[in-house]
C-alpha cells in the first residue's frame, strides 16, 4: 500500500474511537504504529489532527497514510489475548443491571472501577462487557462515561444502531444527567447556576485537571439544590449538568467553595472533614438518567440508582434524611 487513501466514514462507525475504526477497516496497520502516524500527524480527521482518542462522525473523511509493504520475512506479532474475565466481577456487574432491553443496558457503576483502560488501568469496565452480553450477538457497548470513582448510572447501547442514536442522544444534550453529591460547607446561595467556563490546566507540575477560566475556557453550566446539610459543615447537593464537561460538576462545586466530599485533587485537604470518622472516598454518584429510547415509538428511559455504601454511610453519620433529593425544580 504505496499510495495515500481517503476514507469516508460510514453510518455504521458513527461516534467509534478512530484507534478502532483503523482496527476494524485497516487490520493491518498495528496499534503502535498508528499512535505514530497519528503523532506526527499523517493520519488526518477531515484534514486535521487527530489522537487516538478522538471519534469519527458518519460523512468525515479519513486520510490513510501509504502504509507499505511489510518485509516478506517480517514475523508477525502475535495478537495478544484478553486477559479472562474475573467471574466475581462479572457476577456483580450483572446483579447490577438495572435496566434491559433489545437496545441498551443501563447499569449501577461501582465507585472505583474504571470505564475505559489507560496508563496502569488494567481492570475496567471495558474488558468485562462480555458479562453483560446476554442473549445479544455482541457485548454491549459504551455511549458515555463516569469517572473512576463516581458511582451510578451508565448507559451502554447493545447493538451498533442504539450506539449511534443514544451517542447523538448525549450529543444533542437530549438526556437529564441528575447526581448526588455531598460537599463540604454549605453553598451560598443555598441553590443556584454555576456558569462557568473550564479549560485543562496543569499548575506547578501536578497533575492536569479542569479549571474554570473564564477567556478561553469551554462554556460550562451546572444548576444545583441543597437538598439537607449538617449545620455548616457538609451538605447534600442534587446537580444537574447542563454540559458534559471533563470533571465539570468536581470543579464547579470547588470554584462554588464547597469541593465535593473525598476529592482532594480539586479540593485539597479542604475536601475532608476532621474529626469525623467519614470514609475517604469521593462522594459523586450518578443518581438518575432520563434518555430518548433508540426505538422512537417507545417512550424515553428513566432509571435510578441506590447510593453506594461509602455515601450511604456517610449520609447516616451526618443525618440526611431528606428523601426528596429528586424533587424540585432542577429535574
Amino acid at each position: 500500500m504505496t499510495d495515500v487513501r481517503h476514507h469516508t466514514v460510514a453510518a455504521e462507525d458513527d461516534g467509534l474511537r478512530i484507534d478502532r475504526w483503523f482496527r476494524r477497516h485497516v487490520p493491518e496497520l498495528g496499534h503502535g504504529r498508528l499512535e505514530r502516524l497519528l503523532r506526527t500527524g499523517q493520519v488526518r480527521l477531515d484534514g486535521k489532527r487527530v489522537r487516538a482518542g478522538a471519534r469519527v462522525a458518519a460523512g468525515q473523511t479519513v486520510r490513510v497514510p501509504p502504509l507499505g509493504d511489510p518485509p516478506a520475512d517480517a514475523a508477525r506479532p502475535a495478537r495478544p489475548q484478553p486477559p479472562a474475565v474475573d467471574t466475581a466481577r462479572a457476577a456483580d456487574l450483572v446483579a447490577r443491571v438495572l435496566y434491559r432491553d433489545a437496545d441498551l443496558l443501563v447499569i449501577d457503576k461501582p465507585a472505583g472501577l474504571a470505564v475505559q483502560g489507560g496508563s496502569g488501568t488494567t481492570v475496567h469496565l471495558d474488558a468485562l462487557l462480555a458479562a453483560l452480553q446476554f442473549d445479544a450477538a455482541e457485548p454491549p457497548r459504551l455511549v458515555h462515561r463516569l469517572d473512576r470513582d463516581t458511582s451510578g448510572v451508565l448507559v451502554l447501547a447493545r447493538h451498533r444502531g442504539a450506539a449511534r442514536t443514544l451517542t447523538a442522544a448525549f450529543r444533542s444534550k437530549q438526556t437529564r444527567k441528575l447526581y448526588w453529591a455531598a460537599v463540604v460547607g454549605r453553598p451560598h446561595p443555598a441553590d443556584g447556576r454555576i456558569d462557568q467556563p473550564l479549560a485543562k490546566h496543569r499548575g506547578g507540575g501536578g497533575p492536569e485537571k479542569m479549571a474554570t477560566d473564564g477567556a478561553g475556557g469551554d462554556p460550562a453550566v451546572t444548576l444545583y439544590r441543597t437538598v439537607d446539610h449538617a449545620q455548616k459543615a457538609a451538605s447534600w447537593l442534587a446537580l444537574l449538568p447542563l454540559t458534559g464537561r471533563t470533571h465539570q460538576l468536581r470543579a464547579h462545586c470547588a470554584a462554588l467553595g464547597t469541593p465535593i466530599l473525598g476529592d482532594g485533587k480539586y479540593g485539597g485537604a479542604g475536601a475532608f472533614l476532621s474529626g469525623v470518622d467519614l470514609p475517604r472516598r469521593m462522594h459523586l454518584h450518578a443518581r438518575r438518567i432520563v434518555i430518548p429510547h433508540p426505538d422512537p415509538r417507545r417512550p424515553p428511559v428513566d432509571v435510578s440508582a441506590d447510593l453506594p455504601p461509602h455515601m450511604r454511610a456517610t449520609w447516616s453519620l451526618l443525618g440526611f434524611t431528606d428523601n426528596d433529593g429528586d424533587a424540585g425544580e432542577l429535574f
